[in-house]
This record gives structure tokens, C-alpha cells and sequence, in this order.
């Protein structure tokens, strides 16, 4: 099995779920390991990053499209590196488990997962695999990891793309209503591979998309029973590795000096979103893209959280465009299709000067207004649930204590 050792934790710990399928020479010495595969062969080199509690089976239709093939190469070919062999084409990609899940290390403690922690493990098997340039592509969480990559070794990153990110922080929180209360509540609860399946499409798929009928069934049905079928293969995730991952969006951040550092390095970026997507909200995206111009293009799109696997078509082509563009060396001003920003003093006089005709009001200063509301609350909201999950865990471990009577 391919892992690339990233180190010894500093305490021992249980490295992998129980439930999960890892060979026997996965943790020795307690070292921390990475498994990864690669697909594919060819001179253009392409790092995959997975989001939360997901696999790097995640990157399936990506795979495929990339490099032609969804077969490992330990299993057609041998050798990783720079050589530009025929098997699989011109691309060779490589995905790999975040710490915290499927056969990847999963230490115990929260302060062991972080954005920028991650990223060093990226950047660590950057450097196994002998690759000294990639286009880095990250998905969810995984796009806030290929930022920290991208703001740690800009030299090393041909281009970045971005889905479904977000800026991390509240900004991870879903849309507040009853569907979302809905899904958070069922995937807390989850706890064997039908329930989890059962609310992870609902979490990873528009509603109209699960609807839609191929053949005689509907997609719900037929996806629902390819989750089980991979959720018991892997197993399902520890408890510490999601709670690890989870910390790590709730506490990434970009500060203006790592936008700075990937805005002046040169390479092109692209921000791909699904437009119904319930847990990163697409809203967020655009500001984050935003923030990087001149050097992004958004890419908007008729899909849920995993828009990679619902438009798997439209999101391959849209890679491929980003490392066309790369290659051609295209100006960041041909290649970003976002508003060119306006000066600070601008923006606050458009704020304020934009009134409502009809009745005299300051829409705008309204609009602002409900929206530092609605971010106060969503913040209330997420820190009620993680209350909540932390008392509901503390009465579970309190046990009655029995006192024997005494003889007299």
C-alpha cells in the first residue's frame, strides 16, 4: 500500500479508526502516515485535496476525466517522479486521505488537525512523490487546504482550484433553516453506514437532482446503496478524526499577507461553486474570489456541495480551461470574469447613496444590516449545537456510582 510517512506524533494514540479496512504496516512506531494513490502518467502533475470526513475515492469523476483512467498505478505501472510515461496520457494526479480518515493516520488530540497542519502533510508528499510543481485542486475543506499550500510554497503551485470553498469559520456554517437544522441533526446522530448514507445525500446533492429518474429508479435510490456499499468498505469515521477535520474549518482563516502572497505569485486561479449548495454557501465563494483578483475566475454552477460528482462534465472541463490557461501562460486580467473592484471610499458611497424610489429608504444600509444579523446568528446557531453534542458526551461518560451497605 502507497503511504508517505509524515512523521511520529508526539504521544501515543490510537492512528486509525477500528472500522476501518488499513493493512498491517499502516502504523509502526506510531508514525503518522498518509495513504495516497496516483492515476495516470504524463509531465502535468495535478494534487487532489479532499474536504471533510470524505475519502480520495471522493475524487472519482475527477480522476477520470483528468487522466483517463480510475485504476491505481501501483496496479498497471510502477514508479512515481517526473518521468513521462505513455500509461494513462499527459496528466498524472495523485488524491490521497486527509489525517483523520479512511486509511490515513487519525490522531486523538484536536490540536493535531488544523488547515495549515493539513497542508504540511500536502506538502509533505509533494515531496515524496518527487514532484516539484502541481496544479493543487482542493474540494471543501480540502480548497482551504490547497490555499494554505498555495500561501506556504507558492513557487511550487501552477495553478489552484478551489470548490465549494468558503473562508472557513462561521463562514462554514450552512444556510439557517429547517432543512439544514434537519441534515445537522441526522449526521450527528448517524452511526452505522445506512444513516450516514442516508443523510450524506442529502448533504452532497441538490434535491432535484435526487429526484431525477435514470431508468426506472431514482438517483436517490441508486446512490443511496453506492454510499452504504462504501461507507461499509471503508468504515465509518472515529469519532477524534471528524471532530480533529471539524476544528480545522472552524479555525482556518487566510489573512490578508497569505491573499497577498498567492495574488503576487503569478499563477491563475479557479473558484468553482454549486449554486444550491447547502453547506458552503455560494455567497461566500464569490467574496472569496473576490479577494483574490485579478487572479481568480468563478465558475458557477446547477449543483449541490458535491458539485464535482453531479456536474462532473462541466467541473472536468472547467479544470482542464485552468490548466490550458496555465500552460498558455493567459493573463490573469483574460482569465478572471469578475466585476473589477472598486476603490474602499467608492464602495461605502455606492452603500450608502443607493436608496429605494419609491420609499425614500437606504436598501442597501437595510440589506447590510440583515446580513450582520444573519451571520450573528448562525454563529449563535453553531455555537448551541456544539454546546449541545459537548453536554450531550459529558452525561453519557457520568455514570452512577453504587455504594454497598455497610456492616454494622
Amino acid at each position: 500500500m502507497p503511504y508517505c510517512d509524515i512523521g511520529t506524533l508526539e504521544s501515543p494514540s490510537p492512528s486509525f479508526s477500528a472500522a476501518s479496512v488499513v493493512s498491517d504496516d499502516s502504523q509502526l512506531n506510531n508514525d503518522l502516515k498518509i495513504f495516497y494513490r496516483t492515476y495516470g502518467r504524463g509531465p502535468t502533475k495535478v494534487l487532489l485535496i479532499i474536504g471533510l470526513a470524505a475519502t480520495h475515492d471522493s475524487w472519482g469523476p475527477q480522476v477520470i476525466g483528468l487522466t483517463g483512467t480510475d485504476v491505481p498505478n501501483n496496479d498497471t505501472c510502477s514508479g512515481d517522479g517526473d518521468d513521462d510515461n505513455e500509461c494513462g496520457g499527459g496528466i498524472q494526479a495523485c488524491a490521497f486521505d486527509n489525517r483523520g480518515v479512511g486509511r490515513s493516520s487519525a490522531p486523538v488530540n484536536k490540536s493535531d488537525y488544523s488547515t495549515q497542519i493539513m497542508a504540511k502533510d500536502a506538502i509533505a508528499l509533494l515531496d515524496h512523490l518527487g514532484w516539484k510543481k502541481a496544479h493543487v485542486f482542493g474540494h471543501s475543506m480540502g480548497a482551504m487546504i490547497a490555499c494554505k499550500v498555495a500561501a506556504m510554497v507558492p513557487d511550487r503551485v501552477l495553478s489552484l482550484a478551489l470548490l465549494n470553498v468558503t473562508g472557513g469559520g462561521f463562514e462554514c456554517f450552512p444556510k439557517l433553516d429547517r432543512q439544514t437544522v434537519s441534515v445537522a441533526y441526522r449526521f450527528l446522530k448517524a452511526k452505522t453506514p445506512e444513516q450516514r448514507a442516508a443523510v450524506d445525500l442529502d448533504t452532497h446533492y441538490s434535491q432535484e437532482y435526487l429526484e431525477e429518474y435514470v431508468g426506472t429508479d431514482k438517483r436517490r435510490t441508486i446512490l443511496y446503496q453506492q454510499y452504504v456499499k462504501g461507507i461499509s468498505a471503508s468504515g465509518m469515521q472515529s469519532n477524534y478524526g471528524f471532530e480533529g477535520q471539524l476544528n480545522a474549518c472552524w479555525t482556518h482563516k487566510i489573512s490578508q499577507t497569505e491573499i497577498e502572497v498567492i495574488q503576487s505569485a503569478g499563477f491563475l486561479i479557479s473558484v468553482i461553486h454549486g449554486r444550491h449548495d447547502i453547506i458552503a454557501q455560494i455567497y461566500y465563494a464569490k467574496k472569496f474570489a473576490e479577494r483574490l483578483q485579478p487572479m481568480a475566475r468563478m465558475v458557477n454552477l446547477h449543483g449541490g456541495h458535491l458539485v464535482s460528482h453531479e456536474r462532473p462534465e462541466e467541473v472536468n472541463q472547467a479544470l482542464f480551461d485552468l490548466i490550458k490557461a496555465s500552460e498558455v501562460k493567459m493573463s490573469p486580467h483574460e482569465w478572471t470574469n469578475l466585476p473589477t473592484k472598486q476603490s474602499w471610499w467608492k464602495e461605502k458611497r455606492m452603500l450608502f447613496v443607493r436608496t429605494d424610489i419609491q420609499g425614500g429608504s437606504n436598501v442597501s444600509m437595510k440589506f447590510c444590516l440583515l446580513q450582520k444579523l444573519h451571520h450573528c446568528l448562525i454563529y449563535f446557531f453553531g455555537l448551541l449545537i456544539l454546546a449541545f453534542e459537548y453536554a450531550r458526551k459529558l452525561l453519557k461518560n457520568l455514570k452512577p456510582v453504587r455504594v454497598g451497605n455497610s456492616s454494622s
